[in-house]
């Protein structure tokens, strides 16, 4: 009787040990057979979802203002990845989230927007559509669909540094015939700094430049009490709003707005 407990208990622990073992695969400890793509991908484009999510919205006690930008445009910084914890879930514009579609979210790309994003580690690239937000992670510029990263060779390590140029809008890569699409950014800047010397306001320029990924430097020439000054600005600001908020959070001292 012993015996067969035993023999019972035993059989137990190798189904259990067999189960566990094919949950898992090599990337993330899941078995990605388990979650099947969606059937549908529904791209929702309605005028009103565009307005609702170019809202400004606060996430962590930041603000985030949704910018619309230029075909051309581009930028770099750090790519994550997102996957089975949110597979089968709404997105910020109301879309299912399926990791299988080349989808990414971003912080304040408009939805739909068209991005080829290029893993500057291994040269790979891949087109996505952003359909959602984030990611709400210091210095991480996109959060990529399972299959984008997957692509780009960085879901086994998580994050990787990209280049991101915005290839349309409205779900559509623009046409040649109006190959520079583009719409409003205002012209709001935040004065970083301002030097006698040219060779010290470029340094500065350098040092700051694609800061956050998203602000660049220019060098604005001047005159104060009748010397030349050389001001450097950070560019790139959505708003008045958004400049001023990136004023409160104290990246630099005595900074202030300017409009070109």
């Amino acid at each position: 009787m012993l015996y067969q407990t035993r023999a019972v208990i035993f059989s137990i622990f190798l189904v259990l040990l067999f189960v566990g073992c094919s949950s898992r695969s090599y990337f993330g400890g899941y078995n990605y057979h388990y979650y099947k793509p969606l059937k549908t991908h529904k791209v929702n484009n309605s005028a009103s979802v565009q307005r609702a999510t170019m809202r400004p919205y606060s996430v962590g006690g930041r603000t985030y203002y949704p910018t619309v930008v230029s075909t051309g445009s581009t930028y770099r910084g750090i790519a994550s990845w997102y996957g089975p914890n949110f597979h089968g879930k709404k997105t910020s514009n109301g879309e299912w989230y399926d990791m299988y579609a080349m989808t990414a979210a971003h912080k304040t790309l408009p939805m739909n927007t068209i991005v080829k994003v290029t893993n500057l580690l291994n040269g790979k690239s891949a087109i996505v559509r952003i359909n959602d937000r984030g990611p709400f992670v210091k210095n991480r510029i996109i959060d990529l669909s399972y299959a984008a990263a997957n692509k780009l060779g960085i879901v086994a390590s998580g994050t990787a540094p990209v280049r991101l140029e915005v290839l349309g809008f409205n779900g559509k890569i623009t046409t040649a015939v109006n190959k520079k699409e583009s719409v409003r950014i205002d012209n709001f800047s935040v004065q970083i700094g301002s030097f006698r010397r040219k060779s010290g306001a470029e340094i500065y320029k350098n040092r700051y430049n694609n800061y956050s990924g998203r602000y660049h430097t220019v060098i604005v020439k001047g005159v104060y009490n009748n010397f030349p000054i050389y001001r450097v600005w950070l560019s790139g600001f959505g708003s008045e709003n958004e400049a001023r908020d990136f004023i409160k959070e104290g990246h630099f001292r005595g900074a202030f707005v300017v409009r070109k």
